[in-house]
């Protein structure tokens, strides 16, 4: 296999390893908050 065909694989192997990681280290609901947050603060409501 070429590393053009490669690389995006990998890529997307090691982006999911990470996510999976992220949600069993409970990082989903601090995530929203901020998310909530800076949406609230560009509204001018927060």
């Amino acid at each position: 296999m070429h590393a053009k065909k490669v690389l995006p694989i990998i890529l997307m192997v090691f982006f999911t390893v990470l996510m999976i990681a992220g949600i069993n280290l409970g990082e989903v609901p601090v995530v929203l908050e901020k998310a909530v947050k800076i949406c609230l603060s560009c509204i001018g409501i927060g």
